[in-house]
């Protein structure tokens, strides 16, 4: 097997999911993560489609539905906290006879990590410096830890990916700004009914709780339109104090308390909504999967999906070429560009959680009480269609092969 010695920047969804296959198929991945434990924070994902048959593959499906969000639906809400309108999305998944299952993405990293710590190098509290490479494999300078020889090196590493901007130039090329900036981190529980979402509007603006059936903590959402900002949001500080100055003057429903939760949060995440857009996700021994490669936003709903997706494909054509990563790499790219073509295409999604004015919010909270929002939600396939292509079985390794 060529180029067994892997490096995957990243202990993320696609990361793990990454190194858990590759580490089936034969090789030696090493995960670096910069965070100095396991990033167990973050919102609701799901997990549908081909994803489930790759979580089913890895053993992990049962896990997933026992640690499942069980949110029942979404509410809009008035400033004085009457309803608006309700979405009775577990309904509608019944009806249609859905079998995807929401988890935090927290709950998730786990459960991957629980799978893949015995017989994968983890490397916390450190990142990528400097990356070169030859005919013969990449120089790895890290942060803090000493400099290693590679044979490949894949970015799992997020939308702001380090290993995206050594290897392909800055971010400004590759991720596209979508008009909003959003938060989440915790919230007070008591500040919304259990098993749902809910949400209330000013124009341009979203605060939301979401109460988990199956977890004690509460969680906040705020999401505001604007266009790029000039801020590093790697700078807590900065990012928190923008937070602060667009929803500092909000004083209807529970905006103030969840604002105080999320900036009291040492693990909230403030982020821009980006979308990730590459004509090529690899040169030469460097490639990109999840989030780096091609982000589709976080209102996409599709981001595990697409992680959970590409990596396995990752491994498995590294593996069927016999770790000849210009064929591989080719494979990869080939297999999930379509999947990705087609979860970039967002839908109503910001439409609907966050309306640019007081008329369109009514004209949202008119339509998500009327009897046809059932028949919309109920058409995912259409919107955002399943997979009909079969996704490949790749060769294991038997024990006597692998010894």
């Amino acid at each position: 097997m060529k180029n067994e010695r892997i490096l995957i920047s990243g202990a993320g969804i696609s990361g793990q999911v990454l190194a858990y296959w590759l580490a089936r198929h034969g090789f030696r991945p090493t995960v670096v993560e910069r965070a100095p434990r396991l990033r167990t924070g973050g919102q609701g994902v799901d997990i549908r489609d081909q994803a489930i048959e790759v979580a089913e593959k890895m053993g992990i499906m049962a896990r997933v539905r026992n640690s499942a969000a069980d949110v029942a639906g979404m509410r809009f809400v008035r400033a004085d906290g009457r309803d608006l309108a309700r979405i009775d999305m577990q309904g509608i998944k019944d009806k249609y006879g859905s079998t995807e299952a929401e988890i935090m993405r927290g709950d998730l990293v786990q459960i991957l990590h629980d799978i893949t710590a015995e017989n994968v190098e983890y490397v916390f509290d450190d990142s990528i410096r400097e990356l070169e490479q030859d005919n013969d494999g990449v120089t790895v300078t890290f942060e803090h830890g000493p400099t290693r020889r590679f044979d490949l090196v894949i970015g799992a590493d997020g939308l702001h990916s380090a290993v995206r901007r050594l290897t392909f130039g800055p971010e400004s090329e590759f991720v596209r700004h979508m008009d909003h900036y959003f938060a989440f981190g915790n919230a007070d529980s008591t500040l919304g009914p259990d098993r749902w979402m809910t949400v209330f509007n000013t124009p341009g603006r979203f605060a939301g709780i979401y109460r988990s059936g199956n977890h004690a903590q509460a969680k906040a959402y705020l999401m505001f339109r604007s266009p790029r900002r000039d801020i590093d949001l790697r700078d807590q500080e900065a990012a928190r104090a923008l937070l602060a100055t667009e929803f500092g003057g909000e004083n209807d429903w529970h905006v103030p308390e969840l604002l105080e939760g999320v900036l009291a949060d040492p693990d909230a995440y403030i982020d821009a909504l980006g979308q990730v857009r590459m004509n090529s996700w690899s040169v030469g021994r460097i490639a990109l999967v999840g989030d780096a490669a091609y982000c589709a936003s976080p209102v996409s709903g599709a981001g595990a999906e697409l992680a959970l997706i590409g990596a396995y494909r990752l491994a498995g054509e590294l593996a069927a070429a016999s770790g000849d990563h210009r064929i591989g790499f080719h494979r990869y790219e080939q297999a999930q560009r379509p999947l990705v073509d087609r979860k970039q295409q967002i839908g109503p999604n910001l439409r609907l959680m966050a309306p640019k004015s007081r008329v369109g919010i009514a004209v949202r909270n008119i339509i998500t009480r009327l009897p046809m929002l059932e028949s919309m939600a109920g058409m995912e396939r259409i919107m955002a269609p399943k997979s009909t292509e079969q996704l490949p079985d790749y060769d294991l390794p038997t024990a006597s092969t692998a010894e």
